[in-house]
């Protein structure tokens, strides 16, 4: 467990990647209904980052983003929040955009990415001083989904974790398997060697196999997420790349408007599992394993133990699927309280 000792003096948290803006049709609706889209910026690593800045961490967020109006609105979207911005290059020809369709019930939601050639994509390690982004911060935080953009993409990562390392940084990944992406053969080529570098990993079963080469003794296709199905492959995760942590969100599919939701952590000795989520109605589950992955690096920074921060991980992320937009826009005290046992969702007067 990482010292927990003014742990909101030692510094920043760093989070690197790209933030996209998202474009949805109002409500529920389909995108060939649509006559008008809501406007949101959000990715992984911001999504993590304000995240934290909304737990009262010092956080900043890497990237490049062209210098337009359209890369200041989503600068600014980081800033409302808090978190800090200065080490953004500006730079480049495009911000990645996506579009989501919203599902309901049996429809599930729907994704379109027109992404190439995003700034952030050619973006090359000689343009970030990371020694000096890393020399006063505590944690480093990125997922998957940077790498694959791009070969440069993937260098910039390296060139972060390594610097990192240097300053005794704790660096946390986030798997995260795109197939839209990259293929399962690429994505093992980047992404293991990577993973010398980090301290503590997050993934689910599709990702472990697909990114590492991991495959959990589980049906996950049927609804089936039984944790001692994920406890082999943890296992071996952890040897054979040193990681401190490996944690998995258990999502039980039952429809895009009901979900189970639970996870696993294990620290190289014992295995916790979490209580379980039944949530539903889902209002949007985009961004709810970004959520986790907050949690969970603010409860290993500030709970006595590793069921206490996979707890906060997971009643965070819970919440996240009743609240549109990338971002969760919780409180600690808002996740303490669902994790005291209070969903019963009664007015606050």
């Amino acid at each position: 467990m990482p010292d927990k000792t003014n742990w909101k003096m030692k510094n920043k948290i760093v989070t690197m990647g790209e933030i996209m803006l998202r474009l949805s049709p109002p409500q529920q609706e389909r995108f060939t209904q649509a006559t008008q889209f809501d406007v949101v910026y959000g990715g992984g690593e911001a999504n993590v980052a304000v995240s934290l800045a909304n737990y009262g961490h010092a956080t900043q967020f890497i990237t490049k983003l062209p210098k337009n109006e359209i890369g200041q609105a989503a600068i600014n979207s980081l800033r409302r929040f808090g978190v800090d911005t200065e080490c953004i290059v500006r730079g480049g020809d495009r911000i990645g955009i996506y579009y989501l369709e919203t599902g309901s019930a049996m429809r599930p939601s729907k994704v379109i990415y027109d992404r190439a050639g995003s700034a952030i994509a050619q973006a090359e390690a000689s343009e970030f001083d990371f020694d000096a982004i890393m020399q006063d911060a505590r944690w480093f935080h990125w997922t998957g989904i940077t790498p694959a953009l791009s070969d440069s993409a993937a260098q910039l990562v390296k060139a972060a974790c390594e610097a990192a390392k240097r300053h005794g940084v704790t660096v946390s990944c986030d798997l995260n398997f795109r197939k839209k992406l990259w293929t399962s053969e690429k994505a093992q080529q980047v992404m293991r060697p990577l993973m010398e570098y980090v301290d503590v990993c997050i993934g689910n079963e599709e990702d472990a196999k697909l990114c590492l080469g991991f495959t959990p003794d589980a049906d996950v296709t049927s609804g089936q997420t039984a944790a001692e199905g994920y406890k082999n492959i943890f296992r071996g995760m952890a040897e054979t790349f040193g990681f401190r942590y490996v944690a998995s969100t258990l999502r039980e599919s039952y429809s895009a408007s009901h979900n189970g939701w639970k996870a696993l952590i294990y620290d190289g000795n014992e295995f916790y599992e979490s209580r379980r989520y039944d949530i539903q109605p889902i209002v949007d589950r985009v961004g709810g394993g970004d959520s986790f992955a907050a949690g969970l690096i603010h409860g290993l920074l500030t709970q006595p133990s590793q069921a206490g921060a996979l707890e906060f991980a997971v009643a965070a992320s819970a919440l996240k699927h009743t609240i549109p937009g990338d971002v969760n826009m919780v409180t600690t005290e808002e996740v303490e309280s669902l994790m005291g046992g209070d969903g019963s969702g009664r007015v606050q007067r």
